[in-house]
């Protein structure tokens, strides 16, 4: 697994989260610290997910734990431009009700 498979774009006010793959156990925990990272010294943070090509319920636990955070310290947190596998997962899970998606 490559070691850039999560990149970012960061300014005072937002940070946009790359992340690039799959999103399994074997890397989600640091997908988990970034977006938990990211939500410590941004008010929003936004996770890219046009390039996963897929994701399990490790990875899944780690955007709702992000929107956990975020909701419950005054943060935004959203998903964008998930890609068709991602958001047949989100839809399967209804979690396309709870994120704000992009």
């Amino acid at each position: 697994m490559s070691e850039d498979f999560i990149t970012f774009d960061k300014n005072d006010s937002l940070c946009i989260i790359y992340v690039t793959g799959e999103v399994d156990l074997s890397n989600s925990s640091e997908v988990r610290k970034t977006i938990l990272g990211a939500l410590k010294t941004t008010p929003e943070v936004v996770v890219n997910l046009s390039q996963v090509a897929y994701i399990d319920s490790s990875g899944i636990a780690a955007m709702v734990e992000g929107l956990q955070f975020a909701n419950s310290n005054g943060k935004t947190f959203k998903l964008s431009q998930p890609s068709q596998q991602v958001s047949s997962i989100l839809e399967l899970a209804r979690l396309d009700q709870v994120f704000t998606i992009e």
